[in-house]
């Protein structure tokens, strides 16, 4: 068991210690559950009311608190010392050293030093994998794929023929990475091209057109420090490449199409849908949920709120909202606009009969 004094808490968190006791940290917890050997993460309002309540003699406070009685180690970035905390205690899955006997890894594949390889693991022909890289069971590595250094791949990862990814890269459980794109096409003009150009759906549409599969001749590249959530999938370019910039970190269950650029530093949440021959800028955030449109432009330091439906391109540092989505200044006006209609309604409401007796009586004269 790991066990840490306060001191040694302190400079790695760069906090500033109270000590009113010592105690040997085992663990970190929040304050109602932390006992007289656990750190108590009181990192807001909520947590550092339940100090009172708490059994630990020690606490990890914002820079500023102070609680009578018990020690706190008090930091500037309250979230990003609990990093370090959680870094101290946690517990890598365990892999097998060197290549379990139930790998299959191929002849002409190329493996670096201190490789680990799991059971069930397959390494295809001519795939690379660079020093120190991780692999748990039941991975697939596709022919001619190229794997950084010091990676670190969960159970269940899928990764297809041509691939490349960096170095320090974790992929979760379940991911895809370079499945064919979801790409098709038809003899003649279809209803979806026929709406695009026209507005509207001619009828007399073929009922028994063909949909052709264009197959996908591209791949994927990941960038270096990049971590991709479980079941999320990155399908490989049509020609070109899909790619994804370095200390990109994305949720699990999102799909991001073929054809795909996406920038450095970006944070993509869960469930975010991705069409088609989309470029984001860099350091771009999007919600959970938000669903874009294929062939479009998202620009540097933007924020795309939570299932915001993206139908058109947004220049660098836009903050987009809404379902068609637009730029949050439009959207508010929006709402507002809304309310005073809800006002300007009610007040009809009030004076309809006034104006129904006001009519009756224009009608009366006339007749």
């Amino acid at each position: 068991m790991k066990t840490f004094t306060l001191e040694e808490i302190t400079q790695i968190t760069g906090g500033m210690l109270t000590k009113v006791q010592d105690a040997k940290i085992e663990h970190i917890a929040p304050p109602l559950l932390a006992d007289e050997n656990t750190l108590a993460l009181a990192l807001g309002e909520d947590e550092i009311a339940n100090l009172a309540k708490s059994k630990a003699k020690a606490a990890l406070v914002p820079l500023g608190v102070q609680i009578d009685g018990l020690t706190t180690i008090e930091v500037e970035r309250p979230r990003l010392a609990m990093m370090k905390l959680i870094t101290l205690f946690y517990k890598e899955p365990e892999v097998n050293e060197g290549i379990h006997p139930s790998a299959s890894v191929h002849p002409e594949a190329k493996l670096g030093q201190n490789v680990k390889i799991g059971p069930n693991v397959v390494v295809s022909r001519g795939a690379q994998i660079g020093d120190n890289t991780r692999i748990v069971a039941n991975v697939y590595i596709g022919s001619d794929a190229k794997i950084g250094s010091n990676c670190f791949f969960h159970p269940g990862v899928n990764i297809g023929d041509r691939v490349q990814i960096g170095n320090d890269v974790i992929l979760q459980h379940g991911v895809s990475l370079g499945a064919d794109g979801f790409s098709f096409v038809t003899e003649n003009p279809d209803n979806i091209e026929q709406a695009r150009k026209e507005g509207h759906i001619k009828e007399g549409t073929a009922d028994n057109h063909v949909i052709f599969k264009i197959p996908s001749i591209g791949s994927v590249v990941i960038g270096n420090n990049v971590e991709i959530g479980a079941n999320t999938t990155i399908d490989r370019g049509t020609i070109e490449n899909t790619t994804i910039g370095d200390n990109t970190k994305i949720d699990d269950l999102v799909m991001i199409g073929h054809n795909c650029k996406i920038g450095k530093g970006c944070l993509i949440v869960s469930q975010v849908g991705i069409a088609g021959s989309c470029v984001i800028g860099d350091r771009v955030v999007l919600a959970g949920q938000a669903g874009l449109a294929d062939h479009i432009e998202i620009g540097s330091d933007s924020i795309i709120t939570a299932k915001a439906g993206v139908t058109k391109s947004f220049p660098e540092k836009s903050i987009v909202v809404g379902i068609p989505a637009v730029p949050r200044k439009e959207f508010i006006k929006q709402l507002k606009t809304m309310k005073d209609a809800q006002e300007i309604f009610a007040k009809f409401r009030k004076y309809e009969p006034l104006l129904k007796e006001f009519e009756d009586n224009i009608n009366n004269d006339n007749n």
